[in-house]
């Protein structure tokens, strides 16, 4: 199997703490025909540097500094500078076990198919196990297009780009969408309507850290991430495309729509709950028009629905008052 090169993308930003162990990790796979890039997105710590040294150590690594524009627009660099027929991503704080591009290889050449995806775990930073966020199948299993979707749309579906291999032609007329979070969801969304399905390996071996400092953490109770923006956007665009092409899934994509909305208006800061923000206007508006929705989609749990309802009703006295409620509970 060791005759298509795989090109492995890492966008790098300040992760001079932790890129060192990610590149070892990449270094040590039992396939063997890889290039790996490091993808410098401007970064000040002295990460630009140890990129240079760890290039020395391996003639695979390849690295290309540019100017700061996020997660995306160092991937897309990397995508347009690779020479492999087959993609790889790993974010530079994580690290992967040696077998994850022997195996998901041999899945693609085995079942004839232009993705495989591994399984993933969640660890923190001294290296012990969080709670999976993601499932993983007890046995090596296809996943149809539409399926893939469905459990997307359950938040049981991994789409990270992350955890999969894919054949680079397949990014042909494609790229990560820039300036936006939650990036991976849209471009694997596009892509799923191209392909049959994903084999899904069980094999957890892709290690997500997770780090106590976190872009969607806040920082201070006014202070708001624009994933929960982005999230709604593309709850809004699944919508569409699952109406077109899945309609058998709209149940599952209205349900998605409502439990991304939660999701913004249980952070979005009370101060920001004003007359004048649009885009909080905009998602009181649609609580109110699917009220229905809300109480009879048989995909929400009852907590959900009685959050949606409330939020729905009086959306700034509940977020003061679970703010309260919450504040007593640290103590």
């Amino acid at each position: 199997m060791d005759t298509q090169k795989i090109s492995v993308i890492v966008p790098v930003y300040n992760s001079i703490d932790c890129l060192e162990k990610c590149v070892k990790s990449i270094c040590a796979q039992t396939y063997s025909d890889l290039e790996i890039l490091l993808i410098d997105d401007g970064s000040t710590d002295g990460t630009d540097r140890l990129c240079e040294q760890l290039a020395k150590q391996d003639y695979r690594i390849r690295t290309y500094h540019k100017k700061n524009g996020g997660a995306s627009s160092a991937r897309n660099v990397g995508i347009k500078l690779a020479s492999g027929e087959f993609l790889g991503f790993v974010d530079s704080d994580d690290y992967i076990e040696p077998y994850v591009y022997e195996k998901l290889m041999k899945a693609l050449t085995e079942r004839d198919c232009p993705v495989a995806q591994i399984s993933r775990d969640e660890v923190d930073e001294e290296g012990r196990r969080l709670p999976d966020v993601c499932m993983p199948p007890e046995q090596v299993q296809f996943c149809e297009a539409q399926t893939f979707v469905k459990e997307l749309l359950m938040h049981r579906g991994d789409c990270s780009f992350c955890t999969k291999l894919l054949k680079k032609e397949l990014m042909e007329g494609h790229q990560f969408p820039e300036g936006e979070l939650n990036e991976d969801f849209r471009l694997l969304v596009e892509l799923l309507q191209e392909i049959e399905g994903i084999v899904i390996l069980p094999e957890q071996g892709y290690h997500v850290v997770c780090r106590k400092e976190s872009t969607t953490r806040k920082k201070t109770k006014d202070s708001f991430s624009r994933v929960f923006l982005d999230i709604v956007d593309n709850a809004d665009r699944i919508q569409e495309l699952v109406d077109r092409k899945y309609p058998a899934l709209h149940v599952y994509a209205v349900r998605f729509g409502l439990f991304q909305r939660l999701d913004y208006m249980l952070h979005v800061p009370v101060s920001q709950m004003r007359g004048d923000n649009v885009f909080y206007q905009k998602v009181k508006k649609y609580l109110r028009g699917h009220l229905y929705d809300t109480v009879t989609n048989p995909y929400l749990t009852k907590k959900n629905k009685g959050y949606l309802v409330l939020l729905t009703i009086a959306p700034k006295m509940v977020r003061v008052v679970h703010g309260w409620k919450m504040g007593v509970g640290r103590h």
